[in-house]
């Protein structure tokens, strides 16, 4: 069977053709002896002008002798000439004609020639189609085949048969599952029906390509494909161009895993996080099977030493399939690094190692679990270990394994994955400096709020802090119950600007300072006043600046003292929201009281509200990141339906208190807050009555003495008799203070709780000193004997004068014996 001829009907037809070409006989003397139509039709001469006359004299011009003469000749020493020549139109133009000429003989004897011409531009033309087409078959480096309507192979060029390994002429009748695996068979026959089916042509189309004759080497193909007709429109069958992409493709494909690299990896500030986000990118792309580990140091996210070689832990495992990753190593598990392997030569050399020689299938699990080394793994034959190295420390190792896919690691499968591990080295690197950052802000923040907010027989409390920095941890807002004597305790919430480490460092110093300032006991008034010198002061201090050393200033502050005996309760705010009060039969309100300016103004004054509490009163001291919508600039109704909310949910049926703090966070804190958080409860207690034993007396002589049996008295009530002598001097002491240095009346207050406490209160606002008499000296002695005689002592200024107190531990129990409540 001949082979089928493509033409197209709008491409060039042959010039030669019968029905196009221009003919003419000439004998062996020259002579016209034949004329075609066409070759009148060509060069304007009819058959009975042209029949019998010489060629050479009207159809050469005399210029054209000279060329004519040459193809003569070489049309006689050849018996034949093909090529272009310059002939004489009957108007007398120069006409250039693509020239045919074959010796032919007549009745054995008679030599004539015939001729064939067309006009040059076609000859050319088609001369120029005939070279491309045989340069596609002879010389092209893409390949190309044409295939019959039923898919066996008709023709290939030498492109195809270097593809195949077989000549080119014994292609014929083959068809391409001759050439190719099964799988890529399929693809492509199924691409070059549609084509066939459709007339659709397909343009470029990418597909991997496995040859029959080498199994272990995958290329990438780019096929194009189009249907075959002849003019008639019947189809002929199709032809396809393959062209060898393979390095094309792998380099886009390394480029596009490059960009992908750099979004997935190091999205968070978790080391073991990054450490999955480098298995999983490299994962089935570059490697079949990733694991990625890291000196023990750095997965802790401490600092690795510069000659530390190991132990390793396992950070991530991922592989294709995934079940293979079940004979490795768990994440978390620790590994020894045996000497003389490819990872300890990574470390020990510190750039990638290429094992392409492993020997047996387990031969990849040398740092690996038994099971996994003597269970039947997939079959390794290729390792790449890179080292993760960043800023000049080494932090770990990634393997990568080759199983399914064929070909071996290349040079830029290596630079590759050289540029996956120094970005995610990097991003570990990055992580693991955060993760000693973050401990050590937490480590400050926890060391600058209380731990366990202790039980005080004044009030049960609970808590609640939310930083708004979710990635430090830490903030400026804080909380404190603190201890005052007389069973009182003092209340506080603040709120430094800003949230961060700096405004932590801030919130610590302020919150010393109050503690200080709550020691001596002065009034929430006055405490908020020295708060306010303190911030004042800092902000003087802190001048210029670079932005490590930047400090917070300002703040606001509430501050509130309840006293459970009396169950008198005095607040003050520097520039804080009031607090909630919710009374034992459900009622809620803010407290009406004066704002006061922030801290850090200076010079303004604050004033105090005072009230009674019944007992089981509700308090809710809380910064204003609870009761703003999202930021500070939230309107005021804004703020106002949170104030709403924050009521509801106090005042929902009766719970702990730590119930209650979880019904303010799910009223009002649903996404993580923009600004900090800190929420206060506290539940009055009121003391017993029996505890408590109150006596005025006179400014008289008399009163000491009458001050001891009041006391020998009580304390006989409260089974304290091993106290007296002790309580009684005390007593003594300080009544006798009073009636010197002090104004009447004189109070007497005797309080039992966990210690017993004395309080003198006069009128009186010269305070006391300690100080220690010398020999010759009548007095002095008496606040030094106290002194030593109880666990502390203080004074606290009042309104009406001062009160000086004592604090002296109970005695222990004995089995058997019991104190009365």
């Amino acid at each position: 069977m001949d082979t089928p001829v493509t033409t197209f009907s709008e491409g060039p037809e042959d010039p030669f053709a019968v029905r196009r070409s221009a003919s003419a006989v000439l004998d062996d003397r020259g002579t016209v002896v034949g004329w075609s139509e066409r070759a009148e039709a060509l060069l304007g001469h009819p058959a009975e002008e042209a029949l019998g006359r010489p060629a050479a004299g009207f159809l050469v011009d005399p210029r054209d002798e000279g060329v004519v003469t040459a193809a003569v000749a070489a049309c006689v020493r050849d018996r034949g000439w093909f090529g272009v020549v310059p002939v004489r139109h009957r108007d007398g133009r120069r006409v250039e004609v693509g020239c045919r000429a074959r010796s032919i003989v007549r009745d054995g004897t008679r030599q004539e020639w015939f001729l064939v011409g067309a006009p040059a531009e076609e000859v050319i033309q088609w001369e120029t189609d005939r070279s491309v087409l045989d340069g596609l078959f002879s010389r092209s480096p893409i390949g190309l085949s044409v295939h019959a309507p039923d898919l066996t192979i008709l023709r290939v060029n030498r492109a195809i048969a270097r593809f195949s390994g077989i000549p080119v002429d014994q292609h014929r009748g083959l068809r391409i599952s001759d050439f190719l695996i099964q799988r890529d068979t399929d693809t492509v026959e199924t691409q070059l029906q549609d084509v066939l089916e459709t007339g659709r042509s397909s343009v470029f189309t990418e597909q991997p390509c496995v040859l029959r004759q080498d199994p272990g080497r995958e290329l990438v193909v780019s096929v194009s494909a189009f249907r075959m007709q002849d003019p008639s429109g019947r189809t002929l069958g199709v032809t396809q161009t393959v062209e060898d992409v393979t390095d094309r493709y792998r380099a886009r494909r390394r480029l596009a895993l490059l960009n992908e690299a750099g979004t997935r990896i190091g999205t968070t500030l978790d080391v073991t996080e990054t450490a999955r986000e480098l298995a999983e990118v490299a994962v089935p792309d570059l490697a079949d099977c990733v694991s990625v580990d890291l000196l023990e140091p750095v997965a802790r996210g401490e600092e690795p030493l510069q000659d530390m070689a190991g132990p390793l832990r396992r950070a991530a495992v991922r592989s294709d399939p995934p079940d293979a990753a079940g004979l490795m190593h768990p994440v978390g598990h620790t590994l020894h690094v045996p000497p003389g392997t490819v990872q300890a030569r990574c470390l020990a050399e510190r750039k990638p190692v290429l094992d392409a020689r492993l020997e047996g299938p387990t031969a990849w699990l040398s740092m690996e679990s038994e099971r996994a080394q003597h269970a039947p793994g997939p079959d390794i034959h290729a390792l790449l270990v890179v080292p993760l190295v960043a800023r000049g420390l080494v932090l770990g190792l990634l393997s990568l394994w080759r199983t399914r896919r064929l070909e071996p690691f290349e040079e830029d499968d290596v630079t590759l994955a050289e540029e996956f591990a120094s970005r995610a080295a990097v991003c570990i690197d990055n992580a693991r400096r955060y993760t000693q950052q973050h401990a050590a802000a937490l480590t400050l923040q926890h060391s600058l709020l209380p731990h366990v907010v202790p039980r005080h027989p004044a009030a049960d409390v609970a808590h609640l802090y939310l930083p708004a920095d979710a990635t430090a941890g830490v903030g400026g807002d804080w909380f404190d119950v603190i201890p005052l004597p007389g069973l009182r305790v003092a209340l506080v919430v603040g709120d430094v600007v800003g949230h961060g480490l700096h405004a932590a460092a801030t919130m610590g110093r302020m919150r010393t300072a109050l503690h200080t300032l709550a020691n001596l006991d002065l009034t929430p008034d006055e405490v908020l006043s020295h708060l306010d010198d303190l911030v004042d002061r800092l902000a003087a201090e802190q001048g210029p600046a670079d932005d490590l050393s930047r400090q917070v200033v300002g703040a606001t502050c509430l501050y509130a003292v309840y006293d459970p005996v009396s169950r008198h309760c005095a607040f003050a705010r520097a520039g804080h929201p009031p607090p909630a009060v919710v009374t034992p039969d459900g009622r809620v309100s803010l407290l009406d009281m004066p704002a006061g300016p922030p801290l850090g103004l200076g010079g303004l004054p604050y004033e105090s509200a005072e009230l009674h509490l019944p007992e089981g009163t509700l308090l809710a001291l809380y910064t204003d990141g609870l009761v703003q919508a999202g930021d500070r600039d939230a309107d005021e109704r804004d703020v106002d339906e949170r104030v709403a909310d924050l009521c509801a949910a106090l005042t929902e049926p009766a719970r702990t208190l730590e119930d209650t703090c979880g019904a303010v966070r799910d009223t009002l804190l649903h996404d993580r807050p923009t600004d900090d958080v800190a929420l206060l409860l506290a539940r009055t207690r009121v003391l017993a009555p029996e505890k408590v034993a109150t006596w005025e007396l006179p400014v008289e002589a008399t009163a000491a003495s009458s001050a001891r049996t009041l006391t020998a008295r009580q304390l006989t009530e409260w089974g304290l008799e091993e106290m007296l002598f002790t309580t009684e001097l005390i007593v003594s002491e300080l009544i006798t203070n009073a009636y010197r240095y002090g104004g009447g009346p004189i109070h007497l207050r005797l309080i039992r709780d966990r210690h017993l406490i004395c309080e003198v209160s006069d009128t009186s606002s010269t305070s006391p000193h300690l100080r220690r008499a010398r020999s010759t000296d009548e007095g002095g002695r008496g606040l030094f004997l106290v002194a030593q005689l109880t666990e502390r002592w203080g004074t606290r200024y009042t309104r009406e004068g001062k009160t000086i107190w004592t604090e002296q531990a109970l005695p222990a129990v004995t089995p058997g014996r019991s104190l009365p409540l």
